[in-house]
């Protein structure tokens, strides 16, 4: 048991997925996994293995920001042995041809966090995808509206600087808020990984998606990772 993490030796998958949002893990795990067991409560971040397609797989939610997801990610590698971990998480989108409702596989994952500096001693490391789920994910995508590119994860949600404008000139898809902590630990701690995220919004035009929506498309991106973890 570590000590955001509930669970014992043996509960969690080597393959999971990670919304950040707690009570979104409930709903894979209601809607998508057969036979779910709960292992994890603490702080209501909810987690549970269960299994899909007959493989045993892990769903927990990490919060939102790189602080949080960093420290579930960390316990989950060190402490329970995830080899293979796939963000599913909301975006907003910032360039002109990406649309709401449609999913990106974030290849890349800039960011203006000072964490990765920190870990590298003051260093621009580029954070990126496991080359191997990236392609099973676009394999298990090409049927629904899917782009692939880079994501940028920011630290303030409500961003008042120019920094929006800069992005979209350097070709950065779309804006979120853990992808990029995923990545680094997985480098350093040469684990697979992977973000998977629906546009709910675009930054731009101000376009946001409708509740109804939002159900069906949130499936699309759950399917993916689920085939993804499980390829």
């Amino acid at each position: 048991m570590s000590l955001h993490i509930g669970a014992e030796a043996g509960e969690i998958s080597e393959r999971i997925l990670l919304p950040g949002d707690p009570l979104r893990a409930k709903w894979v795990a209601e809607n998508f996994l057969e036979n779910p067991v709960q292992y994890n409560s603490i702080r209501n971040m909810f987690g549970y293995t269960g299994t899909y397609k007959g493989q045993r797989v892990s769903v927990q939610g990490t919060g939102m920001g790189i602080p949080s997801i960093s420290i579930y990610v960390h316990e989950l590698f060190t402490q329970y042995g995830v080899q293979r971990a796939i963000r599913i998480g909301t975006c907003g989108a910032i360039a002109d041809d990406v649309k709401v409702g449609e999913l990106i596989l974030a290849i890349s994952a800039s960011t203006d966090s000072a964490v990765n500096r920190r870990a590298t001693n003051g260093l621009d490391l580029a954070p990126h995808a496991n080359f191997h789920l990236l392609s099973a994910a676009y394999q298990a995508a090409k049927k629904f509206k899917v782009h692939v590119g880079g994501v940028s994860s920011m630290d303030q949600f409500y961003d008042s600087t120019d920094a929006l404008e800069k992005l979209r000139e350097f070709n950065v898809l779309a804006l979120e808020m853990e992808a990029s902590a995923l990545y680094t630990l997985a480098a350093k701690m040469r684990r697979e990984a992977l973000a998977i995220l629906t546009v709910s919004d675009h930054v731009i035009t101000h376009e946001a998606m409708d509740p109804s929506a939002r159900e069906k498309t949130l499936n699309e991106m759950v399917e993916v990772g689920l085939e993804t973890l499980i390829s």
